[in-house]
């Protein structure tokens, strides 16, 4: 019985990449809806004193964000080794969704309804909404990958479009869910309702799409169809890793150190920069004062206008192109150069924490860090599809997912160093510190990996740019020919 095979191109990619990208679309419109309302819905007053909140101490409210990001991106590494090992990719993306829309619609349970127990229904929600990521999350990544054979070259262009369609639901989510919350009197409750419809929909779009456009990826477990094939040939791999795979893993690993770094930093948007922007920026436009969820889609407009320009200049460059760990290097650059528009904010007040900032500096803090995520996110997810063996493929999207929770708990942990609800200029003060802090990190970071990008490339063996010298094109057929017949599928 022959496979099913996905159908048809669009734009020089399989259609079925447009399929994942409106998934992922709603997905992270649910995702990134949530987030921008979370720490807003922690620290605003509780009930009894006319807010729709739970009254945390900003402090809290971040250590909590953090540890609440952190989960989310350390659960896809349990999710990438069930769909590899039991699951498949596709069914682990249907069970993560419906858990996920669950999470939201349990967050959105009216006060009313459960009163002396918003905290305990809070944590069941996000709970449950964390368990649904780690099944969705590193799954529909990989099969971006899936969809391409080894050496094909439309690989990094098909994970920058993916990555548009992240942040055009990113981009929705701020402006609709700010719209939501306002029109119901600051009621975060529906605001979460809405973040639920986005995940239901990406539900909705996978039953409707997934069988035609996509085949049968995603539908049998890598570690099962790894085993056939070898089965098949009469080899069977005793050996859990060669050394070129080995090789290879470590330059996952060591990039993943890196990426903490930018993460911890990038992840204040959510949290120390939401409460700035709340509380010390000036968002009044004539008469009318911008919601302060709404800039939490800065980030994903630039990266939705610009995403198509750095691909180009990619391209353009040709030879010269910068290998990954160079882009990864100016990417923590660029999110350092974003925090010293933080700071000048922070000097244009003149340590009243009665004045308020320009909302500018803002604006320039998310364009430089999303200049810094165009060299570094969609680049590493093309990395790790390229480096990863198939075996294991999943769970090591969910390994690099995992140094992406480690970022986002130190992110929260450094954030709440703003303090317990202490005065508003120690607040200030703080808040300039940690500012000044990520972007001398980011920095020094980004020179360190620059001088190390030639030690990484080599230890890749030809998987960043498909050259091979001798040597290595000797090596890998001794060691790794039945790991390349069986990515040919």
């Amino acid at each position: 019985m022959s496979a099913a095979k996905p159908q048809g191109t669009m734009l020089g990619h399989p259609k079925g990449l447009f399929l994942l990208f409106t998934t992922e679309l709603w997905e992270r419109f649910s995702y990134y809806a949530m987030r921008a309302i979370l720490v807003l819905y922690l620290v605003d007053a509780v009930q009894s004193q006319g807010g729709h909140g739970l009254g945390w101490t900003q402090a809290d409210a971040l250590s909590l964000y953090g540890t609440f990001t952190g989960l989310v991106y350390l659960t896809p590494l349990i999710g990438g080794w069930l769909a590899d090992a039991y699951l498949g990719q596709r069914k682990a993306i249907i069970i993560g969704g419906a858990l996920m829309a669950a999470g939201q619609f349990i967050l959105g349970t009216p006060h009313a309804w459960v009163q002396g127990m918003e905290t305990e229904v809070f944590y069941i929600g996000l709970g449950v909404l964390i368990i649904g990521n780690g099944l969705f999350k590193p799954n529909i990544s990989t099969m971006v990958g899936d969809l391409y054979e080894e050496g094909d070259h439309r690989r990094d262009g098909a994970f920058t479009i993916f990555y548009m369609g992240i942040n055009v639901g990113a981009f929705l989510s701020g402006i609709i869910v700010g719209s939501v919350v306002a029109y119901f009197d600051g009621n975060f409750q529906a605001g979460f309702i809405c973040a639920g419809i986005g995940m239901v929909l990406s539900l909705i779009i996978q039953f409707l799409f997934a069988q035609r456009l996509l085949g049968d990826i995603g539908r049998t477990p890598a570690a099962q169809i790894e085993k056939a094939k070898a089965e098949a040939k009469g080899e069977v791999r005793k050996e859990p890793l060669t050394k070129i795979e080995r090789d290879r893993i470590k330059v996952i690993m060591i990039m993943g150190l890196f990426t903490i770094i930018f993460w911890a930093g990038f992840e204040q948007a959510g949290g120390l920069m939401n409460l700035f922007t709340n509380d010390f920026t000036d968002r009044m436009i004539g008469g009318w004062e911008v919601p302060t969820t709404w800039f939490q889609s800065l980030n994903a407009m630039f990266i939705v206008i610009f995403a198509p320009v750095v691909a180009s200049i990619w391209i353009r460059l040709g030879k010269n192109e910068p290998n990954s760990p160079v882009k990864f290097a100016m990417g923590l650059v660029l999110l350092g150069i974003g925090f010293l528009f933080m700071i000048g904010a922070v000097l244009e007040m003149g340590g009243d924490a009665n004045a308020k900032s320009s909302m500018w500096w803002l604006v320039g803090a998310y364009f430089f860090h999303t200049m810094g995520e165009l060299c570094l996110s969609p680049i590493g997810l093309s990395m790790v599809t390229k480096l990863a063996p198939l075996r294991i493929a999943s769970l090591m999207m969910g390994a690099w997912f995992l140094f992406v929770a480690a970022a986002n708990k130190i992110g929260g942990i450094v954030g709440s160093f703003i303090g317990h609800g202490g005065a508003k200029e120690e607040q200030l003060a703080n808040a300039m510190s940690i500012f000044a802090g990520i972007a001398i990190t980011a920095g020094i970071s980004g020179v360190i990996l620059y001088f190390m990008a030639d030690k990484l490339v080599d230890w890749m063996h030809g998987a960043e740019d498909g050259h091979h010298t001798e040597e290595q094109k000797l090596e890998e057929e001794i060691a790794v020919t039945a790991e390349h017949e069986a990515i040919k599928r």
